[in-house]
């Protein structure tokens, strides 16, 4: 198996890119001095924005570190259903006395012009969402001196990933938070996720390919369990969320914890693709009725949701977060990494231990 991945990082923790303005660089550079990989989310933003991040984060570490970049997605054909939605949404609109969004605001979210400039100003590790890059594009990346992941939530999507030369597949379970990262939107497959302790050990036995597990890990205990599973490495996102280096809102950071928000669920209110969020009023009022429209949906609710943080209202914000919400520390990230690999240590030994006792 290839060690171009874990050579890029002494402690096996992956902090997830978490597009929307909570990847910042500080964030990635607190991870990656710590020993972890630190990632930059390019999602939502303009290539030259992923540009000037990147610039940054140099200035504040040496360490390997790596981008995340969402996949174009095919074209939409029933508008109508955009049209309906929006119409339901004409109330929210009047409530936070702003517009709704333009859902053709564009679709391959600057995909081309972002992977000329990784190709230009290489990274460490680069990783895809939402679809796999043709070979030619992992070819070339390679070459370059990045390091490829490409997220798959199936052991059909694992397979794809290996065929196309990427160097690691990242297993996401249906704990994690955010959206999920399938390669198709079939909404006939939603709530038919994978958990992530099944997913890795059947990735494992399909690919030959190291593989990221991701998905409601906030311990270093749950952490060994998905390296014992033959995972090579864990992505943690949610539990990054409440570090003072996230780029996080107060209010966000708050709700993680707060007895008002009891469970999390998959919806496509805020975005017309399945993400996992904080159950709030929002997504119970919308989430049955959004159509698998993404990125539309995205766009024709951004201004809603921008309007819902600036009042302070967390019951219209996209609250994304795992299923291990609840278990959330306000460390400072680097502090965080640490008490992981501690953590991670410790359970470590323990399976040891019992594993040699079981031999006896």
């Amino acid at each position: 198996m290839s060690s171009a991945l874990t050579d890029l990082f002494p402690i096996p923790i992956v902090q997830a890119p978490m597009a929307g303005g909570i990847s910042v660089p500080q964030l990635a550079a607190a991870v990656s001095e710590a020993g972890g990989l630190g990632f930059l989310a390019a999602g939502y933003k303009t290539a030259d924005g992923m540009y000037q991040e990147i610039k940054q984060l140099r200035g504040l570490t040496g360490r390997p570190f790596g981008v995340n970049l969402f996949m174009p997605q095919p074209e939409y054909a029933e508008s109508g259903a955009v049209e309906v939605y929006a119409h339901q949404l004409a109330g929210e609109a009047a409530w936070y006395e702003t517009e709704l969004g333009d859902p053709d605001s564009g679709r391959d979210d600057g995909y081309e012009a972002k992977l000329a400039v990784l190709l230009d100003n290489p990274v460490a590790a680069a990783s895809f969402h939402f679809g796999v890059p043709v070979p030619e594009v992992l070819d070339s990346l390679r070459r370059a001196g990045t390091v490829t992941l490409v997220t798959a939530t199936t052991v059909e999507e694992a397979l794809a990933v290996e065929r196309a030369g990427a160097d690691a597949v990242i297993a996401q379970g249906v704990e994690a938070g955010g959206h999920q990262g399938t390669h198709r939107d079939v909404p006939e497959n939603d709530g038919s996720g994978i958990g992530l302790l099944s997913l890795v050990a059947q990735v494992r036995e399909a690919v030959r390919i190291p593989v990221v597990a991701a998905g409601g890990l906030m311990r270093g205990s749950q952490i060994a369990a998905v390296l014992a599973a033959g995972a090579s490495a864990a992505q943690l996102g949610t539990a990054f969320l409440a570090t003072p280096e996230s780029g996080a809102a107060a209010l966000y950071k708050q709700a993680l914890t707060d007895p008002l928000f009891t469970r999390t669920a998959l919806t496509r209110a805020f975005s017309g693709r399945p993400a996992r969020g904080l159950v709030n009023r929002f997504m119970r009022e919308h989430g049955p009725y959004a159509p698998a429209a993404y990125p539309e949906v995205h766009h024709l609710t951004a201004p809603l949701r921008k309007a819902a943080a600036g009042t302070g209202d967390a019951q219209g914000m996209a609250l994304w977060a795992g299923q291990g919400h609840r278990m959330a520390r306000e460390l400072a990230a680097g502090q965080l990494v640490e008490v992981l690999a501690e953590e991670l240590a410790a359970a470590s030994t323990a399976l040891s231990v019992k594993g040699e006792g079981a031999g006896r």
